[in-house]
């Protein structure tokens, strides 16, 4: 094992370059020993530029003391975890987290009976046997923490998780490639904070009763989870993050998360149907809201009083009606609005003040009228997408050389008519792709020279009539 310091900066740095053997081995840096004793009890050697590998015969074996060994985000690439680690009799907490370890985990890790928690995640060629995983749950009986992430278990049946001992508090599992039927007890653990089962093809149900009232976090999104979603999930008022996207849940969303006032994420994705619960409207704590890819129905309610912290509220590809709701642009934490692909309908109303947002899609709608001038005040605005809708009128080239921030506009598909002027637009010194193709356009000035950072500019299928593309040019304009 060496030191690659290539690339060392205020995070990534060897520590061991502070190790002399003529001072004291408990004032050298990651080390910490036992103030009694003198024995060393910690090895905290992460993000040190180690590469190489870990010997079987090394002397890290031999400190017997040892309750804390840290080698995560290191560069072990190649080399496999060796076997030996069950000499540390009294480890506690082992973390091998992105090191870039492979091969099997070496089954004698079950032996250290103390460990409280293991980290091998972000270890994608690390693999575990089912023989392996069983003696680990079985024989780790004081184990809290568990995170395996993007570790390859697709030979660990889903059922050895039954075995987990009931002290379990957080099992990270994303991206496992965990099949099979998961087991529900595992929801009902005492002391279960985190459960994570995302980006896997394992299947279960929610349980209808018993939660851990501890859980903090549960994520499901991209699973194949299926059934409703129980009344019992309004119990969990400790939880601040709920992802249930992409999963085979289907049935109307129970309007049981009033309690939930915790809660700053929330997913919901696949076929759930039926309005939008009005009590997701008021969480006060919430900053990301998802909700797209269903079939919900409806409108948005008129007034909102909640969400006053929402950084991000997304519900595209539903089957919402009614008007464009106004609430949105009157959070003040708002920064991303996405109501694209509903069935969206009437006039974008007037913003009564500037807000924070940075990206408005209300694409595949069917909006009517002109953008209201005072939309034109949000000054942070990077995306707007308004495309595939009935809009209609003049777009005013010096009301959009207000928005500074712009770097896309997807005006396409609209019935936009006139001549758009754009040579003020030295102020778009961002923009870098524009679409207005699909509308009604008779004259388009020349302001190509003006927008040094365009890269994409969309016409097509306009009226206009004069040669704007015989001295200018850009590779994807149409």
């Amino acid at each position: 094992m060496s030191i690659d310091d290539s690339f060392s900066d205020i995070t990534y740095y060897p520590k061991t370059n502070s190790w002399n053997e003529s001072t004291d081995c408990c004032s050298w840096e990651g080390v910490s020993c036992d103030k009694a004793t003198g024995q060393v009890i910690g090895l905290d050697l992460s993000c040190s530029l180690l590469v190489g590998s870990l010997p079987p015969n090394t002397t890290l074996f031999h400190l017997q003391g040892l309750k804390r060994l840290n080698l995560a985000h290191n560069n072990f690439y190649g080399s496999s975890i060796p076997f030996g680690l069950s000499q540390l009799v009294s480890l506690k907490d082992l973390n091998l987290s992105f090191s870039f370890f492979s091969g099997l985990i070496p089954s004698d890790i079950s032996f250290l009976r103390k460990l409280t928690s293991l980290d091998l995640s972000e270890n994608f060629l690390l693999s575990f046997d089912s023989h392996s995983f069983e003696k680990l749950t079985r024989n780790l009986s004081e184990l809290e923490n568990l995170f395996l992430d993007l570790v390859n278990t697709s030979d660990v049946a889903s059922n050895s998780f039954k075995n987990l001992s009931s002290s379990v508090k957080q099992l990270g599992l994303k991206a496992f490639e965990l099949q099979g039927e998961f087991p529900n007890e595992i929801f009902q653990l005492q002391y279960l904070e985190y459960l994570d089962l995302s980006s896997n093809t394992v299947t279960g149900y929610l349980p209808n009763s018993n939660w851990s009232s501890e859980i903090r976090l549960l994520d499901l999104g991209f699973t194949d989870f299926r059934g409703s979603i129980p009344a019992s999930i309004g119990n969990l008022t400790k939880i601040t993050s709920l992802l249930l996207h992409t999963s085979n849940f289907e049935g109307q969303i129970p309007d049981v998360f009033g309690s939930l006032n915790r809660l700053t994420m929330f997913f919901l994705g696949c076929n759930f149907s039926g309005q939008i619960p009005p009590s997701l409207f008021n969480l006060t704590q919430l900053t990301y809201l998802h909700l797209s890819s269903n079939r919900l129905e409806g409108p948005f309610p008129t007034h909102v009083t909640g969400l006053q912290n929402l950084n991000e509220f997304v519900s595209t590809d539903n089957l919402l009606t009614g008007p464009i709701p106004s609430w949105p642009f009157t959070l003040p934490s708002l920064e991303f609005l996405d109501l694209g692909n509903n069935g969206l309908t009437g006039l974008i109303n007037q913003i009564q003040k500037p807000n924070s947002i940075q990206l408005v899609d209300l694409a595949d709608n069917d909006i009517h009228g002109e953008i209201p001038s005072s939309f034109f005040g949000l000054s942070k605005l990077t995306n707007l997408d308004l495309s595939s809708n009935n809009l209609s009128g003049v777009i005013r080239s010096d009301m959009l050389s207000k928005l500074e921030s712009l770097e896309m506009l997807d005006l396409s598909k609209n019935n936009f008519s006139g001549v758009i002027n754009l040579d003020v637009p030295s102020k778009l010194k961002n923009l870098t792709e524009v679409n207005l193709s699909n509308n009604k356009l008779r004259q388009f000035s020349s302001f190509l020279r003006f927008a040094k950072s365009l890269s994409n500019l969309d016409v097509f299928n306009n009226k206009i009539q004069d040669s704007i593309f015989k001295s200018e040019r850009l590779g994807t304009t149409k």
